[in-house]
């Protein structure tokens, strides 16, 4: 394996590197962390700091790729190389790095409003691309920068001041966007459950093309308590959906509920006390039709589905691809000379 497809430092056997020489003190910058006190996006910064020095990825090998928004800081709070782009962009921005460095270990941290709105073409041509890049989406169901304002996963009938008689179009369903557009690994987490989150943060790094990780988050200004019942000890067992691959689908206290397929594929809840285990159906991480059957779960007033979703692999990545045309090309017609052919053509010469 060449150091232009796999990060330096880190290993493609699908195994994490010695983090015996960084610590996570070693990835917090020296910047205030300015956001808004009880807000989601603490938690996520702490994880994700964890899992850096688990990668082994020198820290000048890493880069974290932003557009606007409360999400959008997060490269200041990295202490390695950040890049804070324009509404939507992040996906581009990362794309050309990529393209341009492919050893580097890049990150794109979004949110529900640049990620899915301006910025939702980039998105999904990066998701169906499979390039070796992670994208973490913040997911508070609202636009908290511009002060509230509804977003493409605002849920029907909310006021907001730009809906003051309640959202009307129905919200994206982020998971079964991101398969359509082709993407090879999802997963969705939750910002309270921290190693829940850390566990799901460190698949993502493992895999080999586009992970795209949908953190749900709170947002204790403008949405507050709107994934409470992902949240809410009280009620979250009967809320929450933990996937594990190959592993029966059961959730509720004592897991003892599951989630049973009838014959036309649509789920039901079922109690184990009345049906056999082996009626539950079982997650395949590597199915299309399951990873559709459970991005659409949630929204069916069932359990949300937490865990990754999909995860496939050996696809091309577009990286790999584009680079052997380049050698392809320059094998075939030599090098090229750019000044030739930037002065090839028409061209004046302004005295």
């Amino acid at each position: 394996m060449s150091l232009a497809e796999t990060p330096s430092g880190a290993r493609d056997d699908g195994e994490l590197g010695d983090a015996a020489k960084l610590t996570r003190k070693d990835f917090e910058s020296d910047q205030d962390v300015r956001w808004c006190p009880g807000c989601g996006d603490y938690a996520i910064l702490a994880q994700v700091q964890k899992l850096m020095p688990e990668l082994a990825v020198a820290r000048e090998n890493t880069v974290f790729v932003s557009g606007i928004g409360c999400s959008s800081r997060f490269p200041y709070y990295m202490n390695t190389y950040g890049f804070h782009g324009i509404h939507g962009r992040a996906p581009a921005l990362a794309t050309g790095l990529k393209l341009a460095r492919p050893e580097l270990s890049v990150w794109i941290v979004t949110g529900d409003g640049d990620g899915l709105s301006i910025g939702g073409n980039h998105l999904i041509h990066l998701l169906r691309r499979n390039l070796d890049v992670n994208v973490l989406l913040f997911n508070n169901e609202i636009y908290g920068l511009t002060k509230g304002q509804y977003s493409p996963t605002s849920r029907q009938g909310l006021v907001t001041k730009s809906s003051p008689l309640g959202v009307v179009d129905p919200p994206f369903d982020v998971a079964s966007l991101a398969l359509g557009a082709g993407a090879t690994f999802i997963a969705r987490t939750v910002d309270v459950e921290s190693r829940h989150m850390l566990e799901v943060l460190r698949r993502a790094a493992l895999h080999k093309g586009t992970s795209f990780v949908e953190i749900v988050q709170n947002c204790p200004v403008f949405n507050d308590g709107v994934h409470e019942e992902l949240t809410d000890r009280a009620i979250k067992n009967d809320h929450q959906l933990l996937l594990e691959h190959g592993k029966p689908l059961l959730f509720g206290e004592g897991l003892r509920k599951g989630i049973r397929l009838r014959a036309d594929l649509s789920p039901e809840v079922v109690s184990l006390d009345e049906v056999d285990i082996g009626q539950i159906a079982l997650h395949d991480e590597t199915s299309p039709v399951m990873t559709q059957l459970l991005a659409r779960l949630g929204r069916q007033g069932l359990p949300m589905p937490l865990g990754v979703l999909r995860c496939v692999a050996g696809v091309p990545r577009y990286e790999q691809a584009v680079r052997a045309q380049v050698v392809e090309a320059r094998a075939a017609k030599g090098a090229g000379d750019f000044d030739a052919l930037f002065r090839s053509g028409e061209t004046w010469t302004v005295g």
